[in-house]
């Protein structure tokens, strides 16, 4: 495990200090949806990923953001997502970061989220605990949810999502100290492996933003699940993570309106 861990790391750096470069350099920007954003730079960190596994694992299952499901039948998986936090990369908000989970049989085993602009590097291994450069993570005490500081996000599509998930902004506002949407969730969900949030909720999430996330709030003591209160699963679409703390408060203001 950690030498997978290891290759992760290596993958994650390389990636990064491509993306560094590119950040001064012109870029191709396409679009996925209205607002949902992919560029060459994604692309290329993602080959910059697929390269350093595919030379150490050859064998291994591979799920990237932009390539997809490499078909390729293992124990091991790997979900990638080569910048989480594009649209903010595109713009210059130094937001973003690359995130490599590593599954065994489905269960998340490995994870590394490497934020490149601020040179820190989270990662966690299963029942190993988590780590930011090194020293361990451990999520905030904060036990009442009118001290706690949140993070979200929206769908890119305004349909009933959007409308429900402004709805839910709505009620956390005026019930906590404060919410941020910076845009990136696996970052939103390093924050909260590091205490500097408390919670996290966010519906019309896609595996390779929450793989590696998940297991490192878990791992820093935290809590995931769905907006019900059920095991949180990368696959779900929706996901709350927090402290563990204020996680009951959290899904009593969830479960006030009806879940879509």
């Amino acid at each position: 495990m950690h030498e997978i861990l290891r290759t992760a790391e290596t993958a994650a750096r390389q990636a990064g200090a491509y993306i560094l470069q590119a950040m001064s350099e012109l870029r191709q920007v396409d679009y996925k949806g209205r607002v949902d954003l992919v560029t060459n730079v994604d692309r290329g960190s993602e080959a910059i990923i697929l390269e350093c596994i595919r030379r150490a694992y050859p064998e291994h299952a591979i799920l990237a953001e932009e390539t997809g499901d490499n078909q390729q039948r293992s124990d091991w998986r790997w979900i990638i997502d080569p910048i989480d936090g594009t649209t903010n990369f595109v713009h210059g908000y130094p937001f973003f970061c690359v995130s490599i989970a590593v599954q065994f049989q489905r269960q998340t085993v490995a994870a590394v989220v490497l934020d490149p602009v601020h040179d820190e590097m989270f990662s966690a291994l299963h029942g190993q605990g988590a780590f930011l450069n090194g020293a361990p993570l451990r999520v905030s005490p904060t036990a009442e949810l009118g001290k706690a500081l949140l993070a979200t996000g929206f769908p890119y599509e305004m349909g009933d999502r959007w409308h429900r998930s402004m709805d839910y902004f709505k009620l956390f506002y005026y019930r906590t100290r404060g919410i941020r949407r910076d845009g990136a969730a696996a970052l939103d969900l390093c924050y909260v492996a590091a205490g500097r949030f408390d919670g996290f909720w966010e519906y019309d999430l896609k595996p390779w933003d929450v793989a590696a996330g998940m297991l490192l709030v878990t791992e820093a003591g935290g809590r995931v699940s769905d907006y019900r209160g059920n095991p949180g699963s990368i696959d779900a679409g929706q996901l709350l993570a927090s402290n563990g703390a204020i996680h009951d408060a959290m899904l009593e203001v969830l479960n006030t309106l009806p879940n879509l």
